[in-house]
């Protein structure tokens, strides 16, 4: 899944959006509120971690811009101000929770993790993606192919969901780069094809049939030729 992270706090920027990597997810980051609101109409998020203070305008006012502009998923917002006062404003905002610096990183996963699985049970994302005899569930992170149980690194899980989410869709270096990695990737690198590889070892090697497609001049796709 790709996040966004708001956070013009360059030092906790990068502290997020590591230890969200190391979890399997894909981060943009963006230091204002402004830059929040391009990234967010240019690419497709799942959740959005959002920061109450920020140089150009307060979080409030950039969750209300969000949603304005369309953006339906998770907004946790972050933010030192902890009266009862400023955590309506944030709900009322657009805000979806709201958690209070300081806090343990293993409290914000688990923020994220609900968020998404509330998202996921009001039907605006599918939790369990499958297709041929592939199945991976989102919420608990497991693979089976048929009755097989596959294990996967949080990237080799991250890659195989993009595909999974864009089945027989060729997808081009960039595209996969600014999903499963971020939007600063080098896709000029040969990581993907590296980490393709390593999928296609415990998704295709151990089956007869041939899921992970190479696209001449293109990507990958995932495809069932049967």
């Amino acid at each position: 899944m790709r996040l966004l992270v708001v956070e013009d706090q360059q030092k906790m920027a990068n502290f997020l959006k590591r230890g969200l990597n190391e979890v399997g997810y894909a981060v943009d980051v963006a230091e204002s509120g402004s830059a929040a609101e391009m990234l967010s109409a240019e690419n497709d998020y799942d959740l959005i971690i959002l920061d109450v203070m920020l140089p150009d305008q307060n979080g409030f006012d950039t969750a209300r811009h969000l949603r304005n502009d369309g953006f339906h998923g998770p907004i946790l917002m972050l933010t030192a101000l902890s009266t009862t006062k400023d955590k309506v404003s944030g709900l009322d905002a657009g805000a979806d929770d709201y958690l209070t610096k300081p806090y343990a990183f293993d409290e914000l996963l688990a923020r994220v993790r609900a968020l998404l699985r509330r998202k996921s049970a009001t039907g605006t994302s599918n939790s369990i993606l499958k297709y041929s005899d592939l199945e991976l569930d989102l919420i608990h992170r497991t693979v089976k192919r048929g009755s097989h149980d596959i294990s996967l690194t949080a990237k080799e899980f991250s890659l195989l969901e993009y595909l999974m989410r864009n089945p027989e869709r060729p997808l081009g270096r960039v595209s996969i780069a600014e999903h499963v990695w971020d939007i600063h990737f080098d896709s000029e690198s040969n990581v993907i094809d590296v980490y393709i590889n390593l999928l296609r070892k415990k998704v295709d090697a151990p089956f007869p049939k041939k899921l992970i497609q190479t696209v001449v001049g293109v990507g990958y796709v995932l495809k069932d030729h049967s």
